[in-house]
C-alpha cells in the first residue's frame, strides 16, 4: 500500500462519507500521468503536459483538460480521441494499482456502519476496472462518476447527486479529497473536507 502519513481521520459528526478514487483511495495517479503522457505522445504532442500541472488538475474530466491545453499551447488535439487513447493506456497498467492505506483503513473500518460513496472525476468503465482490481468495490454503497454528471469538478455536481443516492444532507457528508479542483467542488457542495497529500506534496514540490 501507498502512505499519505497520519490524516487524523473520524467520521464523528458525520452521516455519510464520500470518497474520490484517483489519488485519494487508490494510488493511481503515477499510472494516470504515464497515460496522458503516452496518450500525448501518441498523437504528437509529447512533453506539453508536465508533472505539476497534471497534479494541479487532477479531479477534473480528461477532455475538459485536453481543451485547456489545446487552448494554452495552440494545440488542435481532439479531446475525445485524447482521452479514449489515454484511457487504453491506463487500462494497461491496473496491476499496478494499490491502495494508499490511511484512507482505506479508514474506509474499511467504517463498512457497515456508515453510507459511503466514490465521486470522481473518472470515467465509469476506468473507476470500476480499478476498483475491482483491487477488490474494494462493495466497500461503496454508490459510485458517481464524470459519466453521470452535466458538469464535472470543480462543479459540485458529482458530490451532490453521490449525497442525494445516500439520502445524506451535504452538510451531513465528510469528503476526503486530493485535487484543488475536487476540494473545490465538495466545498461548494456545503460539505466538510479533509485533503488527502499528493505526492508533490510529500516531497515539497
Amino acid at each position: 500500500m501507498a502512505s499519505v502519513g497520519d490524516l487524523g481521520l473520524s467520521a464523528d459528526g458525520f452521516e455519510a462519507v464520500i470518497f474520490d478514487c484517483d489519488g485519494t483511495l487508490v494510488n493511481s495517479m503515477p499510472m494516470h500521468f504515464e497515460a496522458w503522457c503516452e496518450a500525448l505522445e501518441f498523437y504528437g504532442a509529447a512533453n506539453v503536459f508536465q508533472e505539476d500541472v497534471f497534479y494541479a488538475m487532477g479531479g477534473r474530466p480528461t477532455t475538459d483538460i485536453v481543451a485547456e491545453l489545446n487552448d494554452e499551447y495552440g494545440l488542435r488535439l481532439d479531446p475525445e480521441a485524447v482521452a479514449m487513447k489515454k484511457r487504453e493506456s491506463f487500462l494497461t497498467k491496473l496491476d499496478r494499482l494499490d491502495l494508499i492505506d490511511e484512507v482505506a483503513a479508514f474506509a474499511l473500518s467504517l463498512r457497515g456502519k456508515l453510507p459511503m460513496a466514490i465521486a470522481t472525476g473518472g470515467t465509469r468503465l476506468v473507476i470500476e476496472k480499478s476498483l475491482q482490481a483491487l477488490e474494494v468495490s462493495d466497500w461503496f454503497d454508490e459510485v458517481v462518476t464524470a459519466d453521470e454528471v452535466a458538469v464535472g469538478k470543480p462543479a459540485p455536481d458529482i458530490f451532490l447527486k453521490a449525497a442525494a443516492l445516500l439520502g445524506v444532507a451535504p452538510e451531513k457528508c465528510l469528503v476526503l479529497e486530493d485535487a484543488p479542483a475536487g476540494i473545490m467542488a465538495a466545498q461548494q457542495a456545503g460539505m466538510t473536507v479533509v485533503a488527502v497529500p499528493t505526492p508533490l506534496d510529500l516531497v515539497g514540490g
